[in-house]
């Protein structure tokens, strides 16, 4: 039964799919997204009163990101969203009360792992396996719904509720400090890690694909004609965009050094403050990003400065490819991303010199907010971002943005 007045358990999930056509494709990484599948679901819960409410979350199912594969885009596709839907069964059927960071921990520490290991359990091979990043996306939908489910029952701000006061719970029981650190957890809340005047604006940080073209000579004629910018001068002047996040092959310095010395010259022209580099995790050697790097401070230093951090250059799975990375984080700050699945990975890389977390809502909100105390508690700072987060989508997003207190604004 419940700990407090307060606590809910749900009672009910229901699972939506939209689909969603980008308006230009987006390159990541040796793949090409010209579409994506939204799930949406809405969470009901119920307190020990009897009284209900419902809460909604969202997000996009980035097969690209979350399960790089020479697989089939649609094989994963239908996977994903098969798995999606027997978390929505789980999620209606789970009993536990609590308050939504109670109920997140429970469900991505003891749930999602076994689930997702019965689910693997019908895969002959191993390539084949739903990974752990995938499952953590679809499982988020559902998170992001409890959370808001919670501020509905109670009138309040969610944000408002991640205090002693509501919680049975604290982060002691749910993480623990790096060893060595002096740090303890016991007794404290995610309320002790956020910003106390969360700003109303928050600066927006415009991405640059792979193919997105830069000027009139990278025009093909397939460009839509919508009233819309397509050329990035067009964008910077029609939005006042301050933050440009340049995506990179990683497999070919030429073509990535052209475009950091284009962009940035471009950046440099129309008042744009900040770069951010994303090499999309195919890099595999420190020295590719370090030589890029050393190549703009020696002969382009006004981009090189530009540079506000360096994301994930290198492979997802962090346990599997320890690399040393101090050499990179001399040079500029690097941070964590698609290996910080939960705060374990974010104490990994910390361990192997990254210096800060990009937090993502769509690894689920409670799993952020952890992520986010860890982080913090260390001196590591932050980041949020995920820039393909459209419509509901956003909001949890931009939210957590505003609390967190990030380096610069939101991606």
């Amino acid at each position: 039964m419940t700990d407090r007045a307060t606590d809910i358990r749900p009672i009910g999930a229901t699972l939506y799919f939209l689909p969603v056509q980008t308006r230009m494709p987006l390159k990541f990484g040796a793949e090409t997204v010209t579409y994506v599948t939204c799930a949406r679901a809405a969470v009901t819960v119920e307190d020990g009163a009897g009284w209900r409410a419902t809460g909604w979350g969202e997000t996009p199912l980035s097969v690209q990101w979350v399960w790089p594969s020479d697989q089939s885009y649609e094989f994963r596709h239908e996977a994903l969203k098969r798995f999606t839907g027997e978390l929505a069964a789980t999620v209606a059927d789970f009993n536990d009360w609590g308050h939504p960071m109670e109920l997140g921990w429970e469900l991505q520490e003891s749930v999602l792992p076994r689930l997702r290991s019965r689910f693997n359990e019908a895969e002959e091979r191993d390539e084949r396996r739903l990974p752990y990043l995938a499952a953590l996306l679809s499982l988020s939908v559902f998170d992001i719904a409890l959370h808001d489910a919670f501020g509905v029952m109670h009138g309040v701000d969610t944000y408002s509720t991640y205090a002693k006061d509501w919680m049975s719970r604290d982060l002691g029981t749910m993480m623990h400090p790096a060893p060595g650190a002096e740090v303890s957890f016991d007794d404290r809340f995610p309320a002790d890690y956020l910003v106390d005047n969360p700003p109303k604006q928050l600066r927006a940080w415009h991405l640059v694909g792979g193919l997105d073209p830069l000027t009139e000579d990278d025009l093909t004629g397939s460009e839509p004609d919508d009233g819309y910018p397509v050329l990035l001068r067009d964008w910077i002047r029609r939005d006042g965009l301050k933050c440009l996040k340049i995506k990179l092959r990683g497999t070919d310095r030429d073509w990535d050094m052209d475009r950091l010395i284009r962009v940035g010259e471009m950046a440099i022209e129309h008042g744009v403050d900040w770069l951010s580099t994303d090499f999309n995790c195919t890099v595999t050697d420190p020295a590719y990003v370090n030589s890029i790097l050393d190549e703009l401070r020696d002969h382009h230093p006004r981009i090189y400065g530009m540079i506000l951090y360096v994301e994930q250059p290198f492979p997802y799975e962090l346990s599997e490819h320890r690399l040393e990375v101090g050499s990179v984080s001399a040079r500029k700050p690097l941070f964590l991303d698609e290996s910080a699945h939960d705060w374990k990975y974010v104490q990994l890389g910390r361990s192997l010199g990254w210096t800060g977390v990009a937090l993502k809502t769509c690894k689920t909100q409670t799993g952020a907010l952890l992520s986010l105390c860890w982080a913090r508690a260390h001196g590591m700072p932050l980041m949020v971002q995920d820039l393909t987060n459209p419509m509901l989508a956003q909001i949890p997003h931009c939210r957590l943005a505003a609390h967190v207190g990030t380096i610069q604004g939101v991606e």
